[in-house]
């Protein structure tokens, strides 16, 4: 009898074991299953910030030089940086990370709407430049000096509009990389068009020169799309540069008319815009210059 009780007991040490193990296997089991899950969390959170980050960096790219006050920008730029810290270092919760995502997309919503504001102000200005009657040019007298008509002898080119569905390369510039300039269309009324960044200092600088000369600067070509290129090579021959290579197919440059005595060498508007205009990112380039490679008076580029 002695020897069943001992027996039984036995059974009833092992039995509880038995549960002993099951219940520090099932604990195991259910922490390894906890940290799986707060990994991917955790992983999860980390690429939703990095995604925010790209697209906060691709924002910054599209607004510069596109916001009516660069503070909005400058602020996304910040939390960006910071950002980008949070996501070299370790150690953040996910609650951490995603509390950074909502701040930086909430802040490139900002500076997304605040440039397209400033493209709507652009386009009205420009609409509203184009629908405004233009003041008539008073026929010049034929006494006129000869040194004040156009040294421009080839048949008339005008400047382009955006390249609907261009793919941004020479000359294919889409819409979304234009800006109109808000104070002149071209005699067949398209506006002239510059990269963004390009047209806001065309802005800054046609107001200092608007109170230098007591009128706007006067246009004459400005952005110059593939086929307009191809026309004019066609056209003029190794005058005209290579299709795909014109500085004016990138959006950069501008001419002003071929005027020598209004824009020609030594005039006060020439000098002033070649003297001023680098404090606003518009140069005449070197081959440009009287002694350059292929003097062009009229020629000027946006270097920023």
């Amino acid at each position: 009898m002695a020897a069943e009780q001992a027996s039984a007991q036995d059974r009833a040490s092992g039995a509880l074991a038995a549960q002993v193990r099951d219940a520090d296997e099932v604990e195991a089991q259910a922490a390894d299953a906890a940290r799986v899950r707060s990994a991917a969390v955790l992983s999860d959170a980390r690429a939703v910030l990095a995604a925010a980050a790209e697209h906060a960096r691709a924002t910054l790219v599209a607004s510069d030089g596109g916001v009516a006050d660069d503070a909005v920008r400058q602020a996304l730029a910040a939390e960006l940086a910071g950002v980008d810290a949070a996501l070299a270092a370790s150690g953040q919760s996910a609650t951490t990370l995603r509390s950074l995502s909502a701040t930086l997309t909430a802040s490139d919503a900002a500076v997304a709407g605040a440039h397209d504001a400033w493209l709507a102000e652009q386009a009205a200005a420009a609409a509203a430049a184009a629908a405004a009657p233009k003041a008539s040019t008073p026929a010049k007298p034929a006494t006129s000096a000869p040194s004040c008509g156009t040294t421009y002898t080839g048949p008339p080119f005008y400047t382009s509009p955006a390249t609907a569905g261009g793919d941004g390369s020479n000359g294919k510039l889409p819409p979304e990389a234009l800006t109109a300039i808000s104070w002149d269309v071209d005699p067949h009324g398209t506006p002239y068009f510059l990269k963004n960044a390009a047209a806001a200092a065309l802005e800054r600088l046609n107001t200092a020169f608007r109170g230098e000369f007591g009128h706007n600067l006067d246009l004459d070509l400005t952005y110059r799309d593939y086929d307009t290129q191809v026309a004019m090579r066609a056209a003029l021959g190794s005058v005209a540069a290579t299709p795909g290579t014109s500085t004016h197919g990138t959006g950069l440059a501008l001419d002003v008319p071929e005027l020598p005595c209004e824009y020609g060498w030594d005039t006060p508007q020439r000098s002033w815009l070649v003297s001023n205009g680098p404090s606003y990112g518009w140069v005449s380039p070197s081959w440009a210059g009287r002694n350059g490679s292929n003097p062009e008076y009229w020629h000027f580029e946006y270097r920023g």
